[in-house]
């Protein structure tokens, strides 16, 4: 009898909960610099309960839906000082030091900015401004407010806060958020204390021991130049572990998919085979004009195959985390429709004539920003209890920003005709574990995905209803997208094994769509067609909705101009569920291919080629084959620094194919390289990669630094 995790009851009566997890108010350092003033985390509320409120540049703003929870989360670095200290009305105003933060002609807020970033930037900080009696004053104000309009059952607000490490102008923030107002610190923990996530982390372990309950969202992954997900050393330099892994997944069981400044979930040189994996895309470091990061190890889906291959190899997972969305708007009020599109920074993009300029502030294209997210909860009641338990439990999912209803289920036994009961929902639950879960393991079974999506009753139609998988086998990290569920009467095309776009109803001169094409809701139960039982896996669905316009398409028709030709003007909102978890039975992995280690080499004799050596294979071609996929693909060296990838399996590498193959380049199937150390580095999106050669009797065997200690790579031949 296969055992399930057991429900209550109440998991079958849990509802969606739309909210915002990442609001910037003028009490933010940055946001007042940008012209964000006047309103602080009580207007913030207000506006997300429905009310009116006004942008930083005066005009009336209004969202179309309240919102069911918000927490604000204000910079901790200086929270509220510039904002304070400028208001006659606050006690932070009569203190010593708010004359050094007094807005005047002489000292515009620019400078005062820059002076305290200046402090912050050189690990020299205002002492004054830390002084628990200020900064406490602060977040006690901040967490009354929240307390003020805490709604249970109607609007749930929480205290929280955003720590803002940068180092080197790499994204690292997390939103850090408490399960209640009445049990926090007296002050937050800053990255002015320490930039590192793992002293964050070690602080919020005090905090749960002293009663305070918190955990802490990642953000902006995409911007991080790959440092969010590592796979070999922690932020200090040391290398990961369990206990490393443990820790983060205690405290940052979430992070952040969707926002203002791009998505996180994939890029298209990272998943080629993705038709769909071009959404707002951004890349860059914060404060860097004309600046581009690494994209390997700054977006979740390969985070998520890279922990599968860290399960299998090192027997810890640090990235089994859940995903929501949310906005980073630093104007107090967050657009999250594309027809409602009002800006995000201040009066920087406060117009559609500055949105549309071609404007680069602070690295970031203004061009390419985009509406806010939403962090969707399946709880039993609107309350901070029920919704901070199912962020822990990893029960949420993002949306870009529609109010698209998506749920997740995986089991072992589901009917193929569960849907069409009326207590599916209950069954689904009975039988197996909702999204963020982890599927237990069943020997001789094959597992179902139980997905459904509901229309935003105020937007497109849905498109279709995508399975995203990943798995793992000897270290080399996989994924394949499936389509289970669309509109219309399309089929699959047989040879391409893709499905046909849902069309598009996009009038781009005129801002305007129909909904006559696409669904209204979406379900499937489906059964995965290549389930390996020995193999690690994930699964997360990828909910589409039909073509609409995007902003900039909105703000070219208020301007009478056509839409700007280097931005797309059209866009499909998506979904996204928190993945359910697949682990092999000890069963299943007794009897799976174990594949050759670096180790097993070593043990065996084998010794890694030095340079000298390595030069030796200049100009020749290498006959390779990968052990894992089977593939048989010709390299080679030239003498130029070039390595080019000439043929796979007998004809030309496809861009998918090259993901496997030694080093590829993403941009076509050459890419430069040079020897160093022992090693041919081939650095590859800014991320330098390493293939060590070892000589294990008269055979060569090639190990990739990214596969966790496998040598997947036999050299055949070895040909001038």
């Amino acid at each position: 009898m296969l055992a399930m995790v057991a429900t209550t009851a109440g998991a079958q009566e849990r509802h969606a909960y739309f909210g915002q997890t990442h609001q910037h108010t003028s009490w933010s350092l940055d946001a007042y610099i940008i012209g964000n003033t006047i309103t602080g985390p009580a207007e913030a509320y207000q506006y997300s309960m429905g009310e009116t409120i006004k942008h930083p540049a005066g005009f009336d703003v209004k969202i179309k839906t309240p919102l069911d929870f918000q927490g604000v989360t204000d910079h901790s670095e200086y929270v509220g000082v510039i904002r304070l200290a400028n208001d006659p009305t606050s006690s932070i105003s009569k203190l010593p030091v708010a004359e050094k933060l007094k807005v005047t002609k002489d000292n515009p807020a620019m400078k005062i900015f820059s002076w305290l970033a200046g402090t912050i930037a050189t690990h020299k900080p205002v002492t004054e401004l830390l002084d628990p009696q200020l900064a406490g004053t602060v977040w006690a104000q901040n967490n009354a407010i929240a307390d003020k309009y805490n709604k249970p059952g109607t609007f749930t607000t929480f205290c929280s806060y955003e720590w803002t490490s940068m180092p080197n102008n790499q994204n690292m923030h997390r939103n850090v958020f408490f399960k209640d107002c009445s049990k926090v610190p007296q002050t937050p923990f800053s990255a002015i204390e320490s930039d590192h996530p793992e002293d964050l982390w070690t602080w919020m372990d005090s905090q749960r021991k002293a009663g305070n309950e918190v955990l802490a969202i990642s953000h902006n992954a995409n911007l991080s130049n790959g440092i969010m997900f590592p796979t070999d050393v922690d932020s200090k330099g040391n290398p990961l572990d369990a206990a490393w892994a443990q820790q983060r997944m205690t405290n940052e069981p979430l992070t952040e998919l969707k926002q203002v400044k791009g998505a996180s979930e994939t890029h298209p040189d990272l998943s080629p085979n993705d038709e769909f994996s071009n959404f707002e895309i951004m890349n860059y470091l914060i404060g860097i004009d004309n600046s581009s990061g690494k994209l390997h190890g700054s977006y979740a889906r390969e985070a998520y195959e890279n922990g599968l291959a860290m399960q299998e190899s090192r027997g810890y997972n640090p990235y089994k985390f859940g995903v929501v969305g949310a906005g980073d708007s630093h104007n107090t009020v967050t657009a999250y429709s594309q027809s409602n599109f009002f800006g995000d920074h201040g009066l920087v993009d406060a117009t559609p004539e500055a949105r549309l300029a071609g404007t680069v502030a602070s690295g970031m294209t203004i061009l390419q920003t985009g509406t806010s997210g939403l962090t969707v909860a399946w709880a039993e009641e609107n309350t901070r209890d029920s919704i901070f338990a199912a962020m822990q439990r990893k029960e949420v999912y993002a949306t870009s920003g529609v109010r698209i209803q998506a749920r997740l289920f995986g089991g072992w036994d589901y009917d193929k005709g569960l849907l069409s009961q009326d207590d599916w929902v209950k069954v689904a639950y009975a039988g197996g574990v909702p999204m963020g879960g982890d599927l237990p393991a069943a020997d001789d079974k094959v597992p179902s995905l139980v997905v459904s999506a509901v229309k935003d009753p105020a937007d497109g139609n849905l498109d279709r209803i995508q399975i995203v998988k990943g798995w793992t086998k000897q270290g080399q990290i996989f994924e394949k997208v499936f389509d289970v569920a669309w509109s219309g009467d399309r089929q699959v095309d047989p040879v391409t094994g893709k499905l046909p776009a849902v069309g598009s109803t996009v009038d781009i001169t005129k801002s305007t769509y129909t909904n006559d094409i696409g669904a209204v809701e979406l379900k499937a139960v489906w059964t995965d067609p290549e389930f390996d039982a020995s193999q690690h896996a994930f699964y997360y669905a990828r909910v589409l909705q039909i073509p609409t316009p995007r902003w900039s398409t909105y703000d070219a028709a208020k301007l009478g101009i056509l839409p700007p030709s280097n931005i797309s003007p059209t866009v499909q909102e998506r979904a996204w569920t928190s993945p359910i978890w697949y682990t092999p039975s000890a069963q299943a992995l007794a009897k799976a291919d174990k594949g050759v280690t670096v180790t097993d080499l070593t043990n065996g004799g084998a010794t890694a080629l030095n340079d000298d050596q390595l030069k030796q294979l200049i100009g020749k071609t290498l006959k390779v084959r990968n052990t894992v996929t089977n593939q048989e693909f010709q390299i080679l060296f030239g003498a130029a620094g070039k390595r080019v990838i000439t043929e796979l399996n007998g004809g030309a590498p496809k861009p998918d194919d090259l993901l496997q193959v030694m080093h590829t380049s993403l941009s076509g199937s050459s890419a430069a390289y040079e020897i160093r150390d022992g090693h041919i580095v081939t650095t590859i999106d800014g991320t330098p990669f390493e293939v060590t050669v070892y000589k294990n009797g008269d055979k060569y065997v090639g190990a990739r630094s990214n596969e966790f200690g496998y040598a997947n790579y036999e050299v055949q031949s070895v040909e001038r």
